[in-house]
């Protein structure tokens, strides 16, 4: 996790007149500047949604949210990416015991079809012998 400090410098940045928060024109330019594009009412809608106070600005508090919920979207991604390699290929959008043997070994781990089963069977929750990606999320925190 990042320190308030590193946060600071962020929205110093972003925050072109010195006021201590982010416009939406501040927040628009910066991402331009970034190489991003947003649409203006994309800029509000966002800044709608995390603005704290009610003063159509983003806060330093604001800018924290929206940094964290960056990084969750960052992880959920990772994961989603980790969850495909394991993926079995004959029942898409599912770990089997099958697809975790196949992995490990490219991982260079042996491991027997029974031990796959057992390792599936710790964190599967709804019992039918599959790993979902909401049970793999599960089992990765």
């Amino acid at each position: 996790m990042r320190s308030n400090a590193e946060f600071e410098r962020v929205l110093e940045y972003f925050d072109e007149d010195g006021d201590g928060k982010i416009s939406a024109p501040e927040l628009r330019n910066r991402v331009g500047m970034m190489g991003g594009e947003l649409l203006i009412r994309e800029v509000e809608l966002a800044i709608e949604e995390l603005d704290s106070d009610g003063d159509g600005l983003l806060s330093l508090e604001d800018f924290v949210k929206l940094m964290e919920a960056s990084g969750e979207d960052e992880k959920l991604k990772d994961l989603e990416e980790a969850f495909e390699m394991y993926n079995d290929n004959e029942i898409y959008g599912f770990i089997s015991p099958k697809s975790l043997q196949r992995m490990l070994a490219r991982l260079g781990e042996s491991k027997s079809m029974v031990e796959c089963t057992a390792m599936i069977g710790h964190f599967d929750l709804n019992g039918d012998g599959l790993i979902s990606f909401d049970e793999f999320r599960i089992m990765m925190h």
